[in-house]
């Protein structure tokens, strides 16, 4: 329906088609859905790539402000910026990369441990005492990491707003889902502290590809204008009491990505992602169980929400292996690397997925294993 109705989403609030109006009563839905306060303002984007760019795009002109410099009209002169992390998507380096900042120039904070990808917060705390007590920084948090689902610690983290002077951006792709959980919500306490957050809507909310959306919190407003605003199309321009995502986004030809994501909002709720989330995490639990207590795999990370990271121990390459699971047709999984070793990663966010695919996963992968040795 969006592609038929073919509306761009660039029309001003009250003018025009509802494409706009439909945008923002969507936003407000997700963030009731998120349990986020209205303080948040939000667009949709082709995908977390562009959420993460658009987010850090709007902290960087933040940046700026505190040298009294405007990086949008007058681009980065004699400034450094400082953005640190511990172990970022490669999303977020990618934006980087766009924004002039350099994917080399991230300073990465160290992990609690060689099976966690969440930051060490009395490193953070240390390095940031060390090099920035005076001097404003950005901070990228992860609310689920890509590898393992691990979350950074960030109700503690925020803490480190009432001493300094920072940005903290969370990557929450799909961590976010945590908040419709009914036992891992806690794993975003504090996440309504930050000043930027990013959502993929394709994953469990399970709309078409290309939708995300990301939220900056209100206050932030003219920065958001001032770094995507048209300012020379006097035909796109308008000022700020008269608001337009076009001068809010980094495109300005916007697809109606809202509509898919309205329809499903509307038509399973808040009740309705509950259960898809807690069955996602229930059959991530049941595989990661089952690896857990199997001689021929072993897990690389514990399982923390949806993800299961994992090797095979007997005597078969894990990527050979890998390779003809994915084959046979009856799963797909996908590669990666954890801790300097190569591992099988399964996520689990289809609202389609049931314990008897587990179990057909399970019997698959150790009959693979046993018809080798035999």
């Amino acid at each position: 329906m969006a592609t038929i109705y073919d509306q761009n989403t660039q029309a001003i609030s009250g003018e025009g088609d509802v494409s706009a109006r439909i945008e923002i009563q969507t936003t407000d839905l997700l963030l009731d859905l998120f349990n986020l306060p209205r303080e948040f303002t939000g667009g949709f984007v082709t995908g977390t790539t562009m959420a993460n760019f658009s987010a850090l795009a709007v902290a960087r002109q933040w940046f700026g402000t505190q040298f009294k410099q405007d990086i949008a009209a007058d681009g980065l002169i004699n400034l450094s910026l400082p953005v640190i992390s511990a172990t970022p998507h490669s999303s977020v380096l990618k934006s980087l990369a766009m924004l002039g900042l350099g994917r080399n120039n991230l300073i990465t904070i160290p992990t609690l441990s060689n099976q966690r990808e969440a930051i060490n917060v009395a490193e953070l705390k240390l390095f940031i005492e060390d090099h920035f007590k005076h001097q404003p920084f950005i901070l990228v948090l992860n609310a689920g990491t890509a590898n393992t689902a691990d979350f950074d610690a960030i109700a503690e983290i925020m803490e480190l707003k009432h001493s300094h002077n920072c940005w903290i951006h969370i990557d929450a792709a799909f961590g976010a889902f945590a908040a419709c959980s009914s036992h891992y919500p806690h794993l975003l306490n504090g996440w309504e502290m930050a000043d930027s957050i990013a959502i993929d809507c394709h994953k469990w909310l399970n709309v078409p590809y290309e939708n995300a959306c990301f939220f900056i919190r209100k206050k932030h407003f003219s920065l958001q204008f001032n770094q995507f605003k048209n300012s020379s199309a006097p035909y796109l321009e308008n000022q700020l009491e008269n608001f337009n995502f076009m001068n809010m986004l980094p495109e300005n030809s916007i697809r109606l990505k809202a509509l898919p994501v309205l329809f499903s909002l509307l038509a399973y709720g808040r009740e309705g992602y509950r259960y898809i989330v807690d069955n996602s995490i229930k059959l991530a639990q049941e595989l990661g169980n089952y690896i857990r207590k199997s001689s021929y795999f072993e897990l690389l990370a514990e399982v923390h929400l949806n993800i299961v990271c994992f090797k095979v121990t007997a005597a078969c390459d894990t990527a050979e292996f890998l390779q003809k699971l994915n084959k046979t047709g009856l799963v797909f999984m996908t590669p990666t690397t954890f801790n300097h070793e190569k591992g099988i990663r399964a996520a689990f966010v289809n609202w389609r997925t049931t314990i008897e695919d587990i179990k057909l996963v399970c019997s698959l992968i150790e009959n693979m294993i046993k018809s080798k040795e035999s």
